[in-house]
């Protein structure tokens, strides 16, 4: 209780929980967008059953983490070496999931341009369940690949435990209000679709740099989706304004 009532008290603790709390979010907008476009392709019925359950899994899954943390920053330690580079577990998993990603995200794009009936998992033929069981399956792999990236930055941040439990407890519970706000705005915008695939395909990528050992600034990755996501906005705001004969 003294150890809680010293951490409230202290400017430090407040300073590194404000911070670490905006770098969850931040690190959160990969793996809500992903959960979105997955989300949109189900039954109406069951898309906020699949938002909810797919980020309440990655709240289940970032606060399992935390309890192992010590295993957690042991999968840093190289296992082996290629091509020069030493790779360790946690390069792996970032590998194979911007492998997943671009896979998934090249396999969307496809669909939308060619839209054809096909074997895919969301043929509208396929039954439901298994419909909701692949998106929830697809949904939980990436959840485990941004969960282990969202707490070695926050081991990267700050020591303290407890500020850790919070900020990922705060963090999700923003995605949560943010899940269905922002599923809606990409089904109701065919072209923001199109515009979220190419940052999941861009994701994936620097995924799979990073654990190859090219480590690209975030900053620079998310300033780029904001002016591709700004460039988007006044294409909005120009057809709406378009007379009805050039819409």
């Amino acid at each position: 209780m003294n150890d809680l009532l010293h951490l409230l008290a202290s400017p430090s603790a407040w300073a590194a929980l404000i911070t670490l709390v905006v770098m969850e979010i931040v690190l959160g907008i990969d793996n809500l967008v992903f959960v979105s476009i997955l989300s949109n392709k189900l039954p109406t019925k069951q898309r906020i059953k699949a938002r909810r359950l797919g980020i309440g899994l990655a709240l289940v899954l970032r606060l399992a983490l935390l309890s192992v943390i010590a295993w957690i920053v042991g999968l840093t330690q190289p296992v082996f070496t290629a091509f020069g580079h030493g790779f360790s577990w946690r390069d792996l998993i970032l590998v194979a999931g911007g492998l997943f990603l671009v896979w998934k995200a090249t396999k969307e794009i496809h669909h939308s341009l060619d839209p054809q009936p096909s074997d895919d998992i969301y043929d509208k033929k396929a039954p439901v369940a298994s419909n909701f069981a692949a998106a929830i399956l697809q949904i939980l792999l990436l959840d485990i690949v941004f969960s282990i990236d969202s707490i070695l930055t926050a081991v990267g941040m700050t020591d303290i435990l407890p500020i850790m439990f919070l900020a990922v407890i705060i963090a999700v519970c923003v995605m949560f209000l943010a899940a269905d706000p922002l599923a809606d705005f990409i089904n109701a915008n065919p072209t923001v679709v199109m515009l979220a695939l190419g940052f999941l395909l861009m994701i994936g990528m620097i995924l799979i740099a990073d654990g190859c050992g090219v480590h690209m600034p975030r900053g620079y990755i998310y300033a780029a989706m904001g002016f591709a996501g700004a460039v988007e906005a006044l294409n909005m705001l120009s057809r709406g304004k378009a007379p009805p004969h050039q819409k």
